[in-house]
């Protein structure tokens, strides 16, 4: 249970105001069609969660405890300190094709979550807690999650959000569980 929660909590905070989520306004605006804007945000971040996920466990058997919790720690450090700089869509990012809501989104949030810190902290909670299952649904719930309410109240709900302070308590989290990782303890 700790791993699905750990999950879900730490990527649905982390997820706030990371460029995934302002492709979910761009779309949301662009197509006013949620359903298959959600549809297509989650079997997205199911398949690439679940692929970082099983990177992680895999690296995670491949490096002994000492080095991993050192890893480990410094992956989460790094996260803090990445969660704390906004992202923004990209020129490319922008210009939407013609396929539909649903493909759009699928190939959209798939190709955005490569190498995003969502997706390495997918890997380092797989690698952590070493029970793959719990964490890619936590972290697909936890996206799910920061994403919804973005797809539904579309411009609306970005503008509420202060994506500034969120990011600065994910920053938070990331660090105090980079010190307690480092320190031979989990958060959670």
């Amino acid at each position: 249970m700790d791993a699905l929660l750990t999950s879900l909590t730490v990527v649905a905070i982390a997820e706030i105001g990371d460029r995934t989520q302002l492709l979910a306004l761009l779309l949301a605006s662009q197509f006013r069609r949620p359903a298959p804007i959600l549809c297509g945000i989650f079997f997205a971040t199911l398949a690439n969660h679940a692929a970082a996920a099983l990177a992680g466990e895999w690296v995670g058997s491949l490096l002994s405890p000492g080095l991993l919790r050192w890893v480990l720690g410094v992956s989460f450090a790094a996260m803090a300190v990445w969660t704390l700089i906004p992202d923004k869509l990209d020129g490319a990012e922008a210009a939407l094709p013609r396929y539909g809501a649903f493909l759009t989104t699928l190939v959209g949030f798939f190709v955005c979550e490569i190498g995003d810190k969502t997706q390495i902290a997918t890997a380092a909670l797989a690698a952590r807690f070493d029970l793959l299952l719990p964490v890619v649904v936590g972290t697909t719930t936890g996206m799910m999650l920061a994403n919804a309410p973005s797809v539904l109240f579309g411009h609306y709900a970005g503008s509420r959000v202060g994506a500034r302070r969120i990011r600065f308590v994910a920053a938070a989290i990331f660090a105090v569980e980079a010190a307690l990782t480092l320190a031979g303890h989990g958060l959670f």
